[in-house]
């Protein structure tokens, strides 16, 4: 924090485009943290913003709904397969933190009180209040709270750059997933798993292998445990699908959606169930089997009325085609950053991509110098007209979805050259 002494301040914004105080323009290469869908200053969605306003800004779920919450709940019930009931709330941590009380009350109210665990994958990533730190425990950030975070049981997840000595990438899966399933069959006590869909994306842009989360489904139904899903950051259209976990062929019991849910405009999470899970909450109110959470702005009209817009604008607009189309402009420059000295590895799929920075790219060892990789890749990419942002030693490109392929073709330029301008400060 103490290298930080200012921040630019950013005035205003226009598609991929950010200008701060002093006139300097730069590309927003993070989406305003992986939740920007259309741009800055979208007409349509900003006048969807001011409708809604004009007839209700909020109103509690409490005993009370309203129409933009009753549409949301039914679309995302609608394009989510297998899912039956939402429950809203406004952060991406708060969704997870429900998906976990969920799992646990759900065995208690059908009398298995027994199954509390939760397994989890290494080095996921699932928010920062205390049960998400729980189980995304990444150790960088989190070790310092160890200590007062409840205990998991924590799996490999299979690496393609760093493969264990003496076993193929084929060899290392199977390893991951008998070690689930031994666990599994070992004691009956796992409430659920619970996973980011599709990748693993602040712990480092780690892309599943094919196949890797249906079996952990799989397991999951084999072994009566729930299996939990982790959409807020690799779903609508992150990874090139719009529900990830349809594209996995893996159906979880509960899934938690956000960031790009209202386009990255307003604040807005949902924390989906199937039908089992919501029918064990149901029962005369002595049993006292109903879920006692919620949030003041759970269900927000402003926020949900968004989110109707921008749902309706990724069918129209054929967002997850033009995606599709545009995630090749990454592969033109595969070569040209693996090229770069201190580039060990470049991980991608859909519109997400980690570079991941090396001392040594004989033995793979993670770049680690004095200063800060962030500071130093954000002054960098400043220059270079960029707004960058890393993660330990991971680049992160995590543009709008809609970003042109023009526009990506420049940003990728600029992330090359911010790279090689990078790398006396690094070594």
């Amino acid at each position: 924090m103490k290298e930080w002494d200012s921040f630019s301040e950013i005035k205003s914004a226009k598609g991929v485009w950010l200008t701060d105080s002093k006139g300097n323009k730069m590309i927003d290469a993070v989406a305003s943290m992986w939740c920007n869908v259309w741009g800055h200053s979208n007409a349509q969605l900003i006048k969807c913003m001011q409708n809604q306003s004009k007839r209700l800004q909020h109103s509690s779920l409490f005993n009370l709904t309203n129409e933009p919450a009753e549409k949301l709940a039914k679309k995302l019930v609608s394009i989510s397969p297998k899912m039956y009931k939402v429950f809203f709330s406004d952060n991406g941590s708060s969704a997870m933190e429900i998906a976990i009380k969920m799992s646990l009350q759900y065995w208690k109210n059908i009398g298995e009180p027994k199954k509390r665990k939760i397994a989890t994958l290494k080095n996921g990533y699932h928010g920062d209040t205390f049960g998400a730190m729980s189980v995304g425990y990444v150790p960088e950030f989190f070790q310092k709270f160890k200590k007062q975070l409840f205990s998991t049981i924590q799996f490999d997840v299979p690496n393609s750059y760093r493969i264990p000595k003496g076993l193929t990438f084929h060899e290392y899966q199977n390893q991951c997933i008998e070690k689930i399933e031994k666990r599994f069959a070992k004691k009956d006590d796992v409430a659920a798993f619970v996973m980011e869909s599709g990748a693993q994306v602040a712990g480092g842009v780690i892309i599943y292998p094919d196949s890797f989360q249906k079996k952990i489904s799989e397991l999951c139904k084999k072994y009566h445990v729930l299996f939990v899903l982790d959409e807020i950051a690799t779903g609508f259209g992150r990874l090139g699908s719009m529900i990830q976990y349809q594209d996995q062929k893996s159906i979880p019991d509960i899934v938690a959606f956000g960031k790009m849910l209202t386009g990255g405009y307003l604040t807005m999470a949902a924390t989906l169930a199937n039908k089992k899970i919501y029918d064990s909450f149901l029962g005369e109110f002595k049993e006292w089997k109903h879920l006692f959470h919620g949030h003041t702005y759970t269900g927000n009209p402003m926020a949900a009325s968004i989110a109707n817009e921008n749902l309706e604008m990724y069918q129209k607009k054929n967002l997850i085609a033009k995606i599709q189309k545009t995630t090749k402009v990454f592969e033109k420059y595969y070569q040209e950053i693996s090229d770069i000295d201190i580039v060990g590895d470049i991980r991608h799929k859909g519109m997400l991509m980690g570079i991941d920075l090396v001392s040594d790219k004989n033995r793979k060892t993670p770049i680690n110098p004095k200063k800060s990789i962030n500071k130093i890749f954000f002054e960098e990419g400043k220059k270079h007209g960029i707004y960058l942002r890393t993660l330990g030693n991971i680049v992160m490109i995590v543009p709008p979805l809609y970003i042109t392929e023009n526009e990506l073709d420049l940003l990728m330029g600029k992330v090359v050259k911010t790279i090689n301008s990078a790398k006396s400060q690094l070594i």
